[in-house]
């Protein structure tokens, strides 16, 4: 029993390195192997033509960053450091990470659907208190959607924290789902 570990170990080193390696390769992944982007359809149509959009570093700055229900943003965010978030985060991201914060104004109670072009941490914080997702996924292969959160919402505004982003731009939609 004692040789047969070291030796299962050292015979599955490879595979788990080898997967591992495969994962971080961008050729590799999924998006990789569309030969055409497709355009989202439903609650994520508006993905397709996002508008620009600058993130605020704090709560005084929400106003000038308010991404409207329904309408895809091209948000450029900051450096981490830079971004004093109401509520830490759960994943902030470290110094060479990007962050920020978006308002989102909710008039109807229901589930909305928060799509990100990245894997990047998010929160929805509204009265100090983070909300409590209800669902995660993936948009649509070759959409451009990586990463999907589901959160149901009352109405009034809420800030919609971003962490942990390893690039400078993060596409964002934030949906009413029926």
């Amino acid at each position: 029993m004692r040789t047969f570990l070291p030796r299962t170990v050292a015979l599955l080193l490879p595979f788990v390195l080898g997967s591992a390696a495969f994962a971080d390769d961008p050729a590799m992944r999924p998006e990789a192997a569309c030969t055409a982007p497709v355009a989202p359809t439903g609650a994520l149509a508006p993905w397709s033509s996002p508008s620009a959009l600058n993130a605020a570093a704090d709560a005084t700055g929400l106003r000038a960053a308010t991404l409207p229900v329904g309408q895809a943003g091209r948000v450029t965010l900051l450096s981490t450091p830079q971004v004093k978030y109401p509520l830490r985060p759960e994943k902030p991201g470290g110094s060479v990470s990007y962050g920020g914060l978006l308002s989102v104004d909710i008039a109807q109670a229901g589930t909305y659907r928060v799509a990100l072009s990245s894997g990047a941490w998010i929160d929805v914080v509204q009265q100090g208190k983070a909300m409590i997702s209800v669902a995660h996924g993936h948009g649509p292969e070759c959409s451009g959607v990586r990463k999907m959160v589901d959160f149901a919402l009352n109405p009034g505004r809420h800030t919609l924290q971003i962490g942990a982003n390893g690039d400078a731009q993060v596409t964002v939609l934030v949906a009413r789902l029926p």
